[in-house]
């Protein structure tokens, strides 16, 4: 049964909240995120937002390495984490990770590394809300989760697939997928190449991400009906936890993410 034509059995009965459909959330996300969060308390839904954040990235993705050219993207995120590396180590790489399978297999983990995502954070939300003593079920989570993501990739893909056709191939740096093209973080203060632990602490002072932070801390506060500080205290513990997350893989490979 499917999670857009369901009524949440938990919902309270006799709400004054207004009714909206799935087309209506994902656009009053955008205007008015306290009356659509109120809605998906009563109707929570995530499918249709998730599979928009998917498709949304893989369009940037997509975008990204054919202006850039995937050969000079993997030459240059090779050189990123080994600067000695020998020629034939590159070009190594490059055959490898060129292959038709390789490239099925980097398209296909898409929607599997976003869904684990989803589940993951929907279940921080979950945590966070039973530690501040009060519950919200997990498919209310999943809303919450998904309708703070989908409008901050919107946002993101939307702005750097603009400025990928504004700049061109030269003027673009092939290892600057991850952080994308916009200068809306604190990343251009080092060179991330030099320095990628720090780098990726900065880049997570973004104001697209702080966008997504505070769609999440007004989902909480309307669904799991948290005070202010409350809600605030749950994402930013989990933003700082993603922050660890990223630094220590950026530690490993020597590559800022």
């Amino acid at each position: 049964m499917s999670d857009e034509s369901v009524q949440d059995v938990h919902a309270p009965t006799g709400t004054t909240a207004e009714v909206m459909s799935t087309p209506q959330t994902l656009v009053s996300i955008f205007f008015e995120p306290a009356e659509t969060f109120e809605a998906l308390r009563i109707r929570p839904r995530f499918l249709i937002a998730g599979l928009l954040t998917v498709l949304l990235f893989m369009a940037y993705y997509v975008t990204f390495v054919s202006t850039v050219g995937s050969e000079n993207m993997i030459r240059a995120q090779i050189e990123s984490r080994n600067p000695d590396a020998p020629p034939e180590q590159i070009e190594q790489g490059i055959r490898i990770q060129s292959s038709p399978v390789v490239k099925a297999i980097t398209y296909a983990s898409f929607p599997l590394v976003f869904a684990i995502i989803f589940a993951a954070g929907a279940g921080l939300y979950m945590l966070g809300t039973m530690m501040m003593a009060k519950s919200m079920t997990y498919k209310q989570a999943l809303a919450v989760w998904a309708y703070s993501t989908y409008p901050t990739m919107v946002v993101f893909a939307l702005i750097n697939i603009i400025l990928i056709f504004i700049k061109g191939k030269d003027e673009i740096d092939p290892t600057a997928l991850n952080a994308g093209l916009a200068r809306a973080n604190l990343g251009f203060l080092v060179d991330p190449k030099a320095q990628p632990v720090i780098g990726t602490v900065l880049r997570s002072f973004d104001l697209i991400q702080f966008f997504g932070l505070f769609l999440a801390a007004i989902g909480l506060r309307k669904v799991a009906k948290l005070s202010s500080g409350s809600t605030w205290a749950i994402v930013l513990a989990i933003w700082v936890l993603g922050i660890i997350f990223r630094t220590t893989l950026a530690a490993i490979f020597g590559t800022a993410m």
